[in-house]
């Protein structure tokens, strides 16, 4: 394990900085990296050159050795891979690091290749002859991550063909998702503040989404969703590949049934699981809706209709107020709040700061948003933040110090089985979130702060469960207009249609809130992928029920759901606590939270 080179006293004082990646590569040279990608190509040919010795009758004990040499060679190669991912993410601009991060990619592709034999090798044995290899139970992650790729046999294809798509990926629609990338982060904003026009990222930009002044929010939106139309044909006929891409390969080859049902299979939840989630966040829209309109009364006659809440004003603080908080001041508060229930996620939490695996700083070029990078169970998590100084800041700062929790809890096992799949992922991170609320809750008397508190915490169960939902719900109606042939326009009519159903009569929309659909990295990057926010925000709600019913008693189980990782299949980790996500009360019960969150809010009516 990494040492740590800060010592514990000093964190809160630390600066807001760029990551160091030094316990990756020692430099981005070209001595450095040629001699890394030469150490590659000699392990791969290493290990392709053992393709003689796999045979249904091989000894398992030589099965088991030629596994581990494949665990040791992906970890040489995500750790090369993870260099180039987080430095272009540090600056999207650099020439360097996207020369860096392609070149990688490139023999990565190729190597990837070279190693496919072992894996389709593996399902294409039959049930017998793979029992026979299986490891023994003393070796549980192995057992589990072999059981668990021959979920993918039905879908696999032939040795050539799985390279050939390999190939195609790399220098196709890969490298459109990442056009996307550079196009979306390149972009900059004018804002007038104070009289005077400035320049913004987005992120900066989007600080003004949630200021007390309402035509300041309304012209962030307004610029935010110009710039975008301004590159709307661009970026929707990425989009356009991307959908046709999936299509062709997923169903047309695989022979997947549906363009969801390919996320549905990576993260081993059944389609009507996700059915029901997708119908049940929907059931439930009206509790939303309830909050929009009693937000719209508070809110009163800066709103274009008193029971109407416009939607630029989705986020608005109920409370006038510039209050920042101090990055200090931030990671302060999160450590503590992780130490107060159980002192292990701090000590976890701190190693991100101790190694200055975190990047918190806004600067031209990074990447927007947030997110939290496992790359091997002996290296601590990399965390990006774009710290602007927002209370939802501090919240997002917990989500992401969350995951890298997550991650480490779980760093006992295989690289193969330490990562969580993609539903149960967001349940360290949400629960983190609950913790910062609720602690800044209990100690909160004054009953216009808890009215704006209780507010910002229902906002963010929307952005979480109804808005990531729908985002899902659009997705599957644009695939289907894609592959018919509709024309942009088409798919901007459907997302206005889509936010019509989310909202009721709540909100009223402007039209440049058509536009908002190709702004939203996660339908290029990864379809069908934000369900996964939904799932672990209810799943987390009925957590927090239980945490709040048992006390103490319910911290060891919830400690052992996280160190799980993805060592286990989600429906047996989520049976072990007691869920089960074929139930529709399992999804209810999270908005039982919600609606009793909404009664505490309408009582503080009139009392601010």
């Amino acid at each position: 394990m990494t040492q740590s080179t800060l010592p514990r006293e000093s964190i809160a004082a630390q600066e807001q900085t760029g990551w160091d990646l030094g316990d990756l590569l020692p430099e981005p040279s070209e001595e450095v990296l040629s001699a890394e990608l030469d150490a590659l190509r000699a392990e791969t040919e290493a290990f392709e050159a053992r393709r003689k010795e796999l045979s249904p009758e091989m000894d398992p004990a030589v099965f088991l050795d030629l596994l581990q040499q494949y665990e040791q060679l992906l970890e040489h190669m995500v750790r090369v891979e993870a260099y180039g991912l987080l430095w272009f993410s540090a600056d999207t601009q650099s020439p360097d690091a996207l020369t860096f991060r392609n070149r990688v990619e490139q023999l990565l592709t190729a190597l990837n290749n070279r190693i496919l034999f072992f894996i389709l090798w593996w399902k294409e044995l039959s049930d017998e002859q793979a029992e026979r290899l299986l490891p023994g139970e003393d070796q549980a992650d192995y057992r589990f991550y072999l059981q668990d790729r021959r979920r993918w046999k039905p879908f696999m294809l032939d040795e050539a063909r799985e390279q050939l798509i390999n190939l195609k990926d790399s220098d196709g629609i890969s490298g459109m998702v990442t056009l996307y990338s550079m196009l979306t982060n390149r972009l900059e904003y004018q804002l007038e503040i104070d009289g005077e026009s400035r320049t913004f990222t987005r992120d900066g930009l989007m600080t003004y989404a949630y200021s007390s002044d309402p035509d300041q929010r309304a012209a962030a939106y307004q610029e935010l969703y110009r710039v975008y139309a301004d590159e709307v044909q661009v970026l929707s006929q990425i989009y356009t590949y991307r959908v046709r891409d999936w299509h062709n390969e997923q169903i047309g080859l695989r022979g997947f049934s549906s363009p969801i049902a390919v996320r549905n299979t990576q993260n081993d939840v059944p389609d009507s699981a996700v059915d029901l989630l997708l119908d049940v966040v929907r059931d439930n829209r009206g509790l939303f809706q309830r909050f929009f309109h009693l937000k719209a009364r508070w809110l009163g006659p800066e709103q274009w209709n008193s029971d109407r809440l416009r939607r630029y004003d989705i986020y608005a603080p109920l409370e006038p107020s510039d209050r920042e908080i101090p990055w200090s001041e931030a990671t302060s508060l999160v450590l503590d709040t992780f130490k107060s229930f159980d002192p292990v996620l701090e000590r976890q939490a701190r190693r991100v700061f101790e190694q200055r695996h975190i990047d918190s700083e806004i600067r031209k070029g990074k990447r927007g948003g947030a997110f939290c990078s496992t790359v091997t169970p002996e290296l601590t998590p990399w965390v990006l933040v774009n710290y602007t100084g927002r209370i939802r800041d501090v919240a997002e700062l917990a989500h992401e110090l969350g995951h890298a929790v997550h991650s480490m809890l779980a760093e006992e096992h295989s690289l193969l089985t330490q990562n969580p799949s993609l539903p149960l992922a967001e349940t360290a991170s949400v629960f983190a979130e609950m913790l910062v609320t609720d602690r800044l809750l209990a100690r909160e008397k004054n009953p216009a702060v808890r009215r704006e508190m209780l507010a910002k915490t229902l906002s963010d169960i929307y952005a979480t469960v109804l808005r990531q939902a729908y985002f899902v719900r659009f997705e599957l109606e644009a695939h289907r207009a894609i592959l018919e042939g509709r024309p942009v326009s088409e798919l901007n009519r459907l997302y206005m249609e889509n936010l019509q159903d989310q909202f009721g009569d709540s909100v009223e929309l402007s039209d440049e809130f058509q536009y908002e659909w190709i702004s939203i990295p996660h339908i290029f990057h990864t379809p069908f992928y934000c369900y996964a926010y939904s799932f672990g925000q209810l799943l987390v709600l009925a957590l927090y029920r239980r945490y709040q019913q048992e006390g103490d008693a319910f911290k060891p189980s919830y400690l052992r759901l996280l160190a799980h990782g993805g060592s286990a299949r989600p429906q047996e980790i989520m049976q072990e606590a007691g869920f089960d996500l074929t139930d529709r009360a399992f999804w209810q019960q999270g908005f039982e939270v919600v609606r009793e969150l909404l009664d505490e809010l309408e009582s503080l009516e009139g009392q601010e």
